[in-house]
């Protein structure tokens, strides 16, 4: 098969490797439709990423082979990659955390090769069925609106409120998209480069750029209407940092983009005003299942959300540079089994 293959920082190189061998509990894929997460952006860009890896999690494909213990799926079913298996043992597991679980793997380390190639190899509870109606372009939205959902979850937010989104990239753009649909009404996004506010626009929120965001002068002053939760989606030392001084008393930080540079926050701030910062990883226990679910919404923006052509294996690296430029504003989509993109 081919693969598109991490050699080291903007080292990426489509080249023919094995297609996976599978165990008694294995599913093979033939990839579909894989988008370009953030995280990809690290490894790739940043040096995240292990040599000789084959990145690509947010993925659909269609059963190809199955081992020979596998009994929920078969070949030519349509499904997309779900979460990693937990323990279900430990106290987060058993809490309800298991985005927490203590034998959870490591970001870009391990033996984790992903979608970026023709096919992949799938533990068979880690998959779930794409719903009738839903396009395999855009049931490869799943694992980043589930990312979006948690990351409302984790900001305790609500019909009602007023919320912030820094960074409007794919996930930002996501977090708009699922708030709007969760009843959030009042959502303003802040964004510095064009094209991702005029997308951030068309999902319904209010648009600013960071620096026509509001200063205050001291730690218990607040900006004229403040938020209820900022949903930080950039991973941006100084989004982080702006975002803590939008917050009205009691609101909450909600850190979802990853980045590479550490924020320095106002301590006097947070405990002033008795602040909120927390960190949202990964999914919600449910929240395959409900982003499926928005997914087959008919009102839902999906396309609104991915860029309108999909890229071959070899366009992988050219995306990922546009992706960092924030020229390409939506969710870019590798489709490995077609050689000049597009829906089959």
């Amino acid at each position: 098969m081919r693969a598109a293959v991490y050699r080291g920082p903007r080292d990426i190189v489509v080249e023919e490797r094995p297609v996976p061998k599978l165990g008694a509990d294995d599913v093979l894929l033939e990839v579909s439709h894989c988008g370009v997460c953030g995280s990809d952006l690290h490894m790739f860009v940043d040096g995240w990423g292990a040599p000789n890896s084959i990145g690509g999690h947010e993925f659909s494909g269609r059963v190809v082979a199955v081992g020979d213990d596998v009994t929920t799926w078969s070949p030519g079913d349509e499904v997309v990659g779900g979460p990693s298996q937990r323990c279900g043992k430990c106290e987060y597991c058993l809490a309800g955390r298991p985005q927490l679980c203590v034998g959870r793997s490591n970001p870009g380390v391990g033996d984790f090769q992903g979608a970026f190639a023709d096919f992949v190899r799938v533990r068979e509870p880690e998959l779930l069925r794409v719903p009738p109606g839903v396009s395999m372009r855009a049931a490869a939205l799943t694992e980043p609106l589930a990312v979006a959902l948690h990351g409302l979850t984790r900001g305790g937010v609500r019909a009602g409120q007023r919320i912030l989104v820094t960074g409007c990239g794919p996930i930002g753009a996501l977090t708009i998209a699922a708030a709007r649909a969760r009843g959030i009404t009042d959502v303003v996004a802040s964004e510095p480069h064009p094209s991702r506010r005029a997308l951030a626009e068309r999902l319904g929120a209010v648009v600013v750029a960071p620096d026509e965001l509001g200063r205050p002068a001291m730690p218990f002053d607040l900006v004229d209407d403040p938020f209820d939760a900022v949903l930080e989606c950039s991973g941006h030392a100084a989004a982080m940092q702006a975002g803590l001084s939008q917050l009205k008393r009691g609101g909450t930080l909600v850190l979802v983009g990853a980045g590479m540079d550490w924020p320095r926050f106002d301590n006097n701030r947070i405990t002033l005003n008795e602040l909120v910062i927390t960190g949202a990883f990964v999914y919600d226990p449910d929240g395959f299942p409900r982003a499926l679910e928005l997914l087959a919404s008919p009102d839902f923006p999906t396309e609104v959300l991915i860029e309108a052509d999909d890229v071959p294996l070899e366009g992988l690296y050219d995306a990922v540079e546009r992706l960092v430029s924030g020229e390409l504003p939506a969710k870019v989509m590798i489709a490995p089994s077609r050689e000049n993109g597009g829906e089959r």
